[in-house]
C-alpha cells in the first residue's frame, strides 16, 4: 500500500525555521515526481515546491523562492522542506503528494494533477 507520511511542523516565531518530512512507504519516492503544497483556512490548497524523479530538478512557488530548499534523501525514501525566514502568511497545514505522470510539471497546482497524499502537518508562525 502507497503511503505518505508528513511530519515537523509547528510553532514558530516569525524569522523562525523549520524543517518538515515526506516519508514513503509502498514504493520508492525516487521514481516519482514530489511536490509539497499547503492550505490555509478559506483558501484553496496551493503548490510550494516539487522535485522531480528524472534529474532532481527543484521547483518553487514565487512567494517562498529563496526561502525555501526542497531535497531528496533516497536512502531513507524521504523527501524534506526547510523552511527558513517563515512568516506568518506561511502558516497552514502543509502536505506531500507524489506525481506520478508529469514530473513536476504542475508544481504550482491543480491538486488533482497528483496522486498520492499525505495527511499533512499543520505549521503555525505566530508570535
Amino acid at each position: 500500500q502507497l503511503r505518505l507520511v508528513e511530519s515537523g511542523g509547528g510553532l514558530v516565531q516569525p524569522g523562525g525555521s523549520l524543517r518538515l518530512s515526506c516519508a514513503a512507504s509502498g514504493f520508492a519516492l525516487r521514481h516519482y515526481g514530489i511536490g509539497w503544497f499547503r492550505q490555509a483556512p478559506g483558501k484553496e490548497r496551493e503548490g510550494v515546491s516539487c522535485i522531480s524523479s528524472s534529474d532532481g530538478s527543484t521547483y518553487y512557488a514565487d512567494s517562498v523562492k529563496g526561502r525555501f530548499t526542497i531535497s531528496r534523501d533516497n536512502a531513507k525514501n524521504t523527501v524534506f522542506l526547510q523552511m527558513n525566514s517563515l512568516k506568518p502568511k506561511d502558516t497552514a497545514v502543509y502536505y506531500c503528494a507524489a506525481d506520478t505522470r508529469f514530473e513536476c510539471g504542475y508544481y504550482r497546482g491543480p491538486a488533482d494533477a497528483y496522486d498520492y497524499w499525505g495527511q499533512g502537518t499543520q505549521v503555525t508562525v505566530s508570535s
